[in-house]
């Protein structure tokens, strides 16, 4: 008897719903089950995003609507993230610049590049007057173009991967 003086009072709340042995979802107690009211759940699976209605309906015919509640996904959840485009940034042959200069301009500003790289990209450019110097996303091939560009090369970039 001393023991449960101690407890505070329930609210009202508390003393119309108790709380159901499965996933912790209430469940109505015998005080709401005589005064006329009937709990009624729909449940979807228990997996994240799973979303729990419940709808009290009064004996009178009344419907009042309690809160839906709706899980967010685990956070182990991995999310699809799309690549982005893949340009192609091509290498023009012009009868200007010097082949030195242009191994040294793609070394310059491709940082990925390796000299036995450039030094073939060149030379292919030389022989087939147009040669491909890197696949990379669309941001990346607009700076090396420009870049290109303004060290007096001829570049361009169009889209396509490898």
């Amino acid at each position: 008897m001393a023991a449960s003086c101690l407890r505070p009072a329930p609210t009202a709340s508390a003393q119309m719903m108790t709380r159901s042995p499965v996933a912790g979802l209430p469940r109505p107690c015998s005080a709401l089950q005589r005064s006329g009211c009937t709990l009624q759940g729909a449940f979807g699976t228990f997996a994240p995003q799973t979303t729990r209605t419940f709808v009290v309906t009064w004996a009178k015919g009344g419907v009042m609507d309690a809160p839906t509640t709706t899980q967010q996904p685990a956070s182990g959840v991995e999310r699809s993230q799309k690549r982005p485009p893949i340009y192609k940034v091509l290498l023009h042959n012009d009868n200007y610049n010097k082949r030195e200069y242009v191994v040294k301009v793609l070394l310059k500003v491709v940082e990925q590049i390796t000299v036995d790289d450039a030094v073939t990209c060149m030379q292919e450019a030389h022989e087939t007057g147009v040669a491909l110097v890197v696949a990379c996303p669309q941001d990346n091939a607009e700076r090396y173009c420009e870049g290109l560009r303004l060290n007096g090369l001829t570049s361009t970039i169009e889209p396509g991967g490898c």
